[in-house]
């Protein structure tokens, strides 16, 4: 049994000067946690101005004033080139997924089919999930386009002329500047 007066005058005996070393390291946590968080949208904020300046504004005064690149005295050079930014709304993606099929790009479609069996047993695999579709049960199924294969093929296509419905490929098409600087040495 454990003796609760004697318990109670350890608790009461702690060292004075543990509790405040004890309290002023949390103090200090919650400073830097508090600054962490501060510092995150700080460095957030930073990246939202950036893309403004780089996607936005500084391309259309290069634009406007119809530079396509400007080399600056200290040998930096600012050139505006096009990118491209594409992904699959997964709302859309079966319709996504069969316009690609339909125009002859369903290449891109990578298709997975998840369990588990111990190597050597690739063909049971196969064999089991389409078992497990006929019979009518739920298969562990995944359809994707890698990211920047998606990418890489929305630019092929754009740069050839041909048409991509932007809604289904969540399609964006910009410019952005990119500033080099001159190499050191």
């Amino acid at each position: 049994m454990v003796d609760f007066e004697s318990a109670a005058q350890e608790l009461s005996a702690v060292d004075e000067s543990a509790l405040s070393q004890v309290s002023k390291l949390a103090q200090i946590q919650l400073s830097l946690e508090e600054r962490v968080a501060d510092l995150e949208e700080q460095l957030k904020q930073a990246k939202r101005d950036l893309k403004e300046i780089a996607e936005d504004l500084l391309p259309a005064a290069m634009s406007e004033h119809r530079f396509t690149e400007i080399k600056l005295e200290d040998g930096s050079s600012i050139g505006v080139s096009k990118f491209y930014s594409a992904s699959i709304p997964k709302d859309r993606s079966d319709e996504a997924f069969r316009w690609l099929v339909d125009n002859d790009h369903g290449d891109l479609i990578k298709n997975q089919v998840a369990t588990n069996f111990v190597r050597g047993q690739e063909k049971l695999a196969d064999e089991f999930a389409s078992e497990l579709a006929e019979r009518g049960m739920a298969v562990n199924t995944k359809k994707w386009v890698e990211p920047m294969t998606l990418k890489a093929f929305v630019k092929d296509q754009f740069e050839q002329g041909n048409n991509v419905p932007a809604d289904l490929f969540g399609l964006y098409i910009g410019e952005k500047t990119k500033i080099t600087k001159p190499k050191k040495g």
